[in-house]
């Protein structure tokens, strides 16, 4: 994943590169659910998903990272990378097609419209 990034000593905000670890865990965990293999040596946890196991890696990862610190806006963070890695690789998949993308996510294309242009 990526380097430690660096942190505001008493905002505890995170800069994007820190953000960016948590949405690759998640892209990772969907290419795994696709692909049939695992792309780590760690197996999932008994009731879990490949996903939800990455996801839990990662957030390990930032907690050392943050090295004590309280971490502040987590849930909005995880929440907006998690589906930033999920409107991309759906995307993809569909081969930019919105309707299709709509339909795969159970969202209108009016809805997906606005959650791309916000990640823009």
């Amino acid at each position: 994943m990526s380097a430690p990034a660096s942190r505001s000593a008493k905002g505890g905000n995170v800069d994007k590169t820190e953000e960016g670890s948590v949405a690759k865990a998640v892209a990772e965990g969907l290419a795994k659910v696709k692909s049939g293999k695992p792309s780590m040596s760690k197996t999932v946890d008994a009731g879990g998903t490949a996903i939800a196991s990455c996801v839990r890696d990662e957030l390990g990862r930032y907690f050392d990272m943050l090295d004590g610190e309280k971490p502040s806006g987590l849930y909005r963070m995880v929440i907006r990378q998690a589906e930033h890695a999920l409107l991309s690789a759906v995307m993809r998949e569909c081969g930019g097609n919105q309707s299709k993308a709509a339909e795969w996510l159970g969202i209108s294309r009016g809805n997906l419209r606005n959650k791309l242009a916000e990640m823009e």
